[in-house]
């Protein structure tokens, strides 16, 4: 879904171009006009001349662009994922492990409790290890990109009430449109996998909460009372020591954004 999301944004932004090229010849059938980029660059040529090459190296240029960074979040959300799965896999062990039969527990069902306890223990830890470990590798990327989106979608909105004030420029109108919602969903992803881990670590504790881990034998208890403590300490996915993966984070850089965009619109 993520990868065919971006070939979509990519192709509409082809197609919003191209779109308004074929309108500007209706319009001005035999006059001639000049032709002009949604994204400004500049080059050191004669740019009527050269409008399509110009044309063919900014697509070229948004298709690797979009490439990379679709690779990069689906690497990313493919690695957030696992981590997932493995805090699942300690939640199952320990759930599995203290509920089986208390009421006549053998030396061979001590041994299993300790075991698969101990093994969900050391699961547990290294998902967490793990899922700070791929934040911390993108730390600088994912600390740039939050701050660009914020800047960008101010920006973006500012525009959009200007094109929308003036009443011209449906075109740019829609593509601005389609920029905030893509920057948008890329940023509420990023957080949501971010939540999704949180929840996934908070599954597992809720589970131990929930088995009767109190029938046990007391060094199992004891065993168990070291991973409830863990959860005295809140785990977060902190970027920069800045910002924090969350969808309350994500509401929280939304309401920035536009509170950014309330104080520049009155200020011009």
């Amino acid at each position: 879904a993520f990868l065919v999301f971006g070939i979509c944004g990519l192709f509409i932004i082809i197609i919003t171009q191209i779109w308004s090229f074929i309108a500007d010849v209706n319009i001005s059938m035999n006059m001639s006009q000049s032709h002009h980029l949604f994204i400004l660059t500049e080059y050191f040529v004669n740019q009527e001349k050269y409008f399509y090459w110009m044309l063919l190296h900014m697509y070229g240029v948004l298709c690797i662009g979009m490439i990379i960074m679709v690779a990069t979040g689906t690497m990313l959300i493919s690695y957030l994922q696992y981590t997932c799965g493995m805090f699942k896999i300690a939640s199952y062990r320990i759930k599995h492990a203290v509920n089986i039969n208390t009421k006549n527990i053998t030396l061979e069902n001590k041994v299993f409790m300790i075991e698969n306890i101990i093994c969900a223990i050391d699961i547990h830890r290294q998902a967490m290890k793990l899922s700070k470990h791929l934040v911390s590798s993108f730390e600088i990327t994912l600390l740039c990109f939050t701050g660009g989106i914020v800047v960008f979608f101010t920006l973006n909105l500012y525009r959009v009430f200007q094109i929308a004030s003036s009443k011209n420029n449906f075109n740019e109108f829609f593509l601005l449109i389609m920029y905030m919602a893509i920057s948008s969903l890329y940023m509420f992803l990023a957080n949501y996998m971010a939540q999704n881990i949180i929840d996934h670590n908070n599954h597992v504790f809720s589970t131990v909460y929930n088995v009767k881990w109190y029938r046990t034998p007391l060094h199992i208890q004891k065993v168990i009372l070291f991973l409830l403590q863990r959860n005295t300490k809140k785990f977060v996915l902190n970027v920069g020591g800045i910002f924090e993966g969350s969808v309350e984070h994500f509401a929280t850089l939304m309401k920035a954004s536009v509170s950014y965009f309330t104080v520049i619109y009155s200020t011009r």
